[in-house]
């Protein structure tokens, strides 16, 4: 019977993804506009439709950093040293921020539930630090702070609860890269033997905590910008050795390149960017691979502007989102058309199993796509 209640579960996930993915792009399925004021809890949508619902978080600060861990839980960490978590849904957030963290940039966190989370926090030298919990951000432990000046860490993620990556820009022509066993209790430094040259100029962007994503037990990308090509490197050994293809986002200049990237499986992948400065345009933001990122091939409709953060929808082969400063695109067809379905100002975005999806930004905008 366990067996058969977990069968109906999962097929009642999927159906609910695809479902769901129908309802966003259905007419007037959209959340409140970017200016919308958030009043008591929420902010409601149009209706009874699916979108974008804002939360109080009671803060300014700007959260690039999100884990979804459920439709109730969700993590969120930013500036000003400010982590908060929720456990019902974003009607209540709790600062968990760490004490005598304000002058940190908190740019990306990973949680394993309610209790567990690694928050990376970026700038140079001693600036780039990792932090962990165990005890739902009542404490934390400092597990890592750089003590090379040249280094600049960006994103972090995990393969499982005990193996994950920290990327950061190059030093002495290569990216540099941290590796943990242990959930993040401890990090070291992966040889760079097995990554191949920056070009000049390049480097990863901490925009979202998607310039470096995983997929599977050792399959990991990480993203770049800067140079003359925005490029995609990719390593199936939990980042020993890497192999750079070019993607066909905009580059040429330290403002544009690939900002985030996410995969379904091993093979299928979507990138997005463009150029984050808000008077230049960004044409071409968002490409897709069917073969793990050896080759990308530019969407046929992307996103209207930057994007900085990506994300599948779970339990579905072609639905995904979007966000940017200027709004959330959708795609139904795995990246290759997208279409806007929301105006509000998102930095990042975040699906967990149960289809709970987040967002965040500027201003302590967090939401929560629901009914």
């Amino acid at each position: 019977m366990k067996a058969m209640g977990n069968t109906r579960r999962l097929m009642a996930l999927v159906t609910g993804g695809v479902a769901l993915a129908a309802a966003l792009v259905a007419p007037g399925a959209h959340a409140a506009p970017a200016g919308a004021t958030v009043r008591g809890e929420a902010a409601a949508t149009t209706g009874s439709l699916p979108g974008w619902k804002l939360t109080a978080t009671g803060t300014e600060a700007r959260f690039r950093g999100l884990a979804a861990v459920s439709r109730s839980t969700a993590w969120v960490a930013g500036s000003q040293g400010t982590i908060l978590r929720t456990g019902d849904g974003g009607r209540h957030w709790r600062d968990v921020s760490p004490p005598g963290a304000g002058e940190l940039e908190f740019r990306d966190i990973e949680a394993f539930d309610a209790r567990r989370a690694v928050a990376l926090a970026i700038g140079e030298g001693e600036a780039s630090r990792v932090l962990r919990t165990d005890d739902g951000g009542a404490t934390w432990t400092e597990s890592f702070r750089n003590t090379e000046p040249r280094a600049f860490y960006n994103c972090l993620t995990f393969f499982d609860s005990r193996h994950g990556l920290v990327a950061g820009d190059p030093v002495d022509g290569k990216f540099r890269v941290l590796s943990t066993a242990d959930g993040g209790r401890s990090w070291r430094v992966l040889p760079d033997a097995g990554m191949p040259d920056a070009l000049p100029g390049e480097a990863g962007f901490a925009a979202s905590g998607q310039c470096l994503a995983s997929s599977g037990a050792k399959d990991v990308w990480l993203t770049t910008g800067g140079a003359a090509t925005a490029r995609v490197l990719h390593s199936r050994d939990r980042g020993r050795t890497w192999t750079a293809s070019a993607s066909t986002l905009p580059a040429g200049d330290p403002a544009r390149g690939v900002f985030a990237v996410a995969f379904r499986d091993r093979a299928h992948g979507i990138a997005v960017g463009g150029d984050y400065r808000p008077d230049q345009a960004s044409p071409r933001a968002a490409a897709v691979t069917g073969d793990g990122g050896r080759t990308w091939r530019q969407s046929a409709a992307p996103p209207p502007a930057y994007r900085s953060g990506v994300t599948w929808l779970p339990y579905t082969r072609s639905a995904a989102l979007a966000v940017g400063p200027t709004g959330t695109d959708l795609t139904l067809d795995a990246g290759r058309t997208w279409r806007t379905v929301d105006t509000g100002s998102y930095d990042t975005v975040d699906c967990a199993p149960d289809l709970g999806c987040w967002a965040s930004g500027e201003k302590g905008r967090v939401a929560r796509l629901g009914f």
